[in-house]
């Protein structure tokens, strides 16, 4: 006879919950194993081919002399002046890019999620429209607008601005030109978290501030903007990170003039079949890439968790 509220007896119910539990980790490991599969061979796989061959650990697809196991290719890259300065051009470039598309796109941002009301999806998508268009049409378009006998000189010569014969040098095969260009590109990329942040703020705290006699002006320096840091910060991301290595639109628009850090890894590899000391400049710019990631992630976490 069973006495009831009786424990139930031993290799019973836990038996069951560890199977229940078993079957649990199974499925989310069956569940995570093809993205994490792909990840590997079509990422990891492929960066650590590319860490192996910059220290001569594989010879690669093209047979090159090639040192095994060897730092040099390292130490002739970090001691040149000329490739470490071409990193730091491409650097304050990626930078200037990015203050720039966050100046630009902070009021749009700010005007969606604060002023537009119900409109403020239907304007979105209109900002996000020209993603609907290949970026390598929408530089090539820009090719066809700055060169010499583009639209922009075309009517500079039209109006007497400019001589028959006259060109604008830095509106061509320059920084300045690579600038504009991923600026332009960029802008609306950086409106999205921008508008995320300000979308998702307390409107109540704008009224307090508001009642305790504060300015717009000053409501938006002291709680608008401060709350929408996490936003900039992510916006900042966004441009620095893609941008630092960006070799098609200074091939396409730059130049001599706008010649960047990615167009020098891409030369190493295609024209000077030198893989070795390409993969190392990769290599250095990938691990640049990863701690910039590790620093922005921890301080956006920072500030969520003190949020």
């Amino acid at each position: 006879m069973e006495v009831e509220g009786a424990a139930p007896p031993p290799g019973g119910q836990p038996s069951a919950d560890r199977g229940s539990e078993r079957g649990q980790r199974l499925a989310a490991l069956g569940l995570v194993s093809a993205p994490v599969g792909y990840l590997a061979l079509f990422f990891l796989v492929p960066v650590l081919m590319v860490a192996l061959y910059s220290f001569g650990g594989i010879s690669g697809l093209v047979h090159t002399d090639v040192d095994h196991f060897t730092l040099d290719k390292w130490k002739d890259f970090l001691t040149s002046h000329v490739y470490t300065g071409l990193f730091w051009k491409s650097v304050w470039l990626s930078i200037g890019v990015s203050i720039t598309c966050i100046l630009l796109a902070y009021p749009v941002a700010y005007f969606l999620a604060l002023v537009a009301g119900r409109r403020k999806y239907t304007l979105l998508l209109l900002i996000l429209a020209p993603f609907l268009t290949s970026y390598l049409l929408r530089v090539l378009a820009w090719r066809v607008l700055l060169n010499p006998q583009g639209v922009i000189q075309s009517f500079l010569r039209n109006v007497h601005a400019l001589g028959n014969e006259q060109n604008v040098a830095w509106l061509y095969n320059s920084r300045f030109a690579v600038y504009l260009v991923l600026a332009y590109v960029w802008v609306p990329f950086v409106a999205l978290p921008i508008f995320v942040a300000l979308e998702s703020l307390d409107l109540r705290l704008l009224e307090a501030s508001n009642d305790l006699g504060a300015t717009r002006w000053r409501t938006f320096w002291t709680v608008t903007f401060p709350l929408s840091i996490p936003g900039v910060v992510a916006a900042f991301i966004f441009v620095f990170i893609p941008t630092l290595g960006e070799y098609i639109t200074p091939l396409l628009v730059g130049g001599k003039g706008g010649y960047l850090f990615g167009n020098a890894v891409q030369s190493q590899f295609l024209q000077g079949f030198n893989w070795q000391f390409g993969s190392a400049m990769a290599m250095f710019l990938i691990v640049v890439v990863a701690v910039l990631i590790a620093i922005f992630g921890r301080y956006l976490n920072a500030r969520t968790v003190a949020q």
